[in-house]
């Protein structure tokens, strides 16, 4: 794989990791909780407890939802709520596993049909420009639900 180009900033993120035992460990960042990790019971680890491929599939989840309310900001979408679900596919590939595929499904409630006409256009805007989707060779597709408010608390799918 090439160089990445960088154009004008560039940001650095850290973090570091921390064996605890058997195929355990903790997760540490400045300034923020520690995260216990650990291998997945799928490959012999421990239930209940958060693997790199969550954390895979979360990174791009959360993009998607950050992409959008940068979009929905700039747009002036009134938004009543936002909530999705994620589900990656690890699959043995050519240079062992990979993910193939990442789908999001954003299900988002909004006050107007105006509101879900700019939503659509925010979601499909967020699924070209994810900073974690475009940094992956997996595929990423975000099929949503996008449903208008009736009054508080109810919504009726569109």
């Amino acid at each position: 794989m090439g160089r990445v180009k960088v154009k004008r900033k560039s940001w650095r993120y850290r973090n570091a990791v921390r064996w605890t035992g058997a195929k355990r460990g903790i997760l540490t960042g400045e300034g923020k909780p520690d995260i216990d990790v650990a291998t997945p019971p799928d490959f012999g680890g421990h239930e209940g407890i958060w693997s790199p491929e969550d954390f895979f599939v979360a990174a791009v989840n959360c993009c998607i939802m950050t992409t959008f309310l940068y979009y929905r900001a700039k747009e002036g979408i009134e938004l009543v709520s936002y909530r999705s679900t994620a589900e990656g596919n690890l699959e043995y590939g050519d240079e062992g596993l990979v993910f193939t595929r990442v789908k999001v499904r954003p299900e988002v409630v909004v006050a107007s049909e105006r509101d879900r006409q700019k939503t659509e256009r925010a979601l499909q805007q967020s699924e070209k420009s994810c900073l974690i989707s475009n940094s992956l060779s997996s595929a990423v597709t975000v099929e949503p639900q996008i449903q208008l408010a009736h009054g508080p608390g109810q919504a009726s799918r569109v």
